[in-house]
């Protein structure tokens, strides 16, 4: 009987992209938090604690929203995850559809959705997200480092200075990166309002180009 062969997985993110990534993960949480309702769209261990908070509290309009993020990230990274065996690009340009969707719906809002909006707005986020992590771990079969959210990374880059006393450049910066990109987000959702979804919607769209450019190689 023959074995089938194993599928070689498609190549995860070059350095550009992983950058790109990393800095409009900052941008969607910045926005998820100040704007739409104080839960995040990318950082589940956070957002299981906030649930756990507000269920403790009485608080159920955050235990909701929290709830809607968990699981609207949850069904993004199984997309995610099944579309980028074609490769990284697939499952990029599923999150970029959802950027820009959020940001034309943000539009019809006038920048300032409603509690209805503000869970559709969060769950196309959370989705987008969790799209993006599970296509970068499906691409790199679990070996890339996370772009969504990053406490292994920082724990990893921690870890290797004590014990091979060198730092992780491309992780340090991706570390930089996603504050960068919050405070960006944040920024602009405090001066330019209506634009501020654009944001993180141009720098995927922008990461789903060097994908797209680099498919098949790695």
């Amino acid at each position: 009987m023959a074995v089938p062969a194993q599928q070689t997985p498609a190549p995860g993110p070059g350095p550009a992209t992983r950058l790109l990534l990393t800095t409009a993960a900052g941008g969607v949480n910045a926005i998820g938090y100040l704007a739409l309702g104080g839960v995040f769209t990318s950082v589940m261990t956070a957002n299981l604690a906030l649930l756990g908070l507000a269920l403790g509290g009485g608080s159920l309009t955050v235990a909701r929203l929290a709830a809607v993020a968990i699981a609207a990230y949850l069904a993004g990274a199984a997309v995610g995850g099944r579309v980028a065996v074609r490769g990284l690009w697939a499952a990029l340009a599923v999150e970029s559809v959802a950027l820009w969707a959020s940001w034309v719906l943000w539009l019809t809002a006038d920048g300032t959705p409603g509690a209805a909006r503000q869970a559709v707005l969060l769950a196309a986020g959370a989705l987008a997200m969790g799209c993006q992590s599970g296509g970068v771990q499906a691409a790199s079969g679990g070996t890339a480092t996370t772009t969504a959210y990053l406490t292994g990374a920082l724990t990893g880059v921690v870890v290797h200075a004590v014990t091979a006393g060198r730092l992780q450049r491309r992780t340090l910066a991706a570390l930089v990166l996603l504050p960068l990109g919050a405070a960006a987000g944040g920024l602009a959702v405090e001066y330019v309002r209506l634009a501020a979804p654009a944001l993180p919607a141009l720098l995927v769209t922008g990461a789903l180009g060097v994908a797209w450019a680099g498919r098949g190689k790695g």
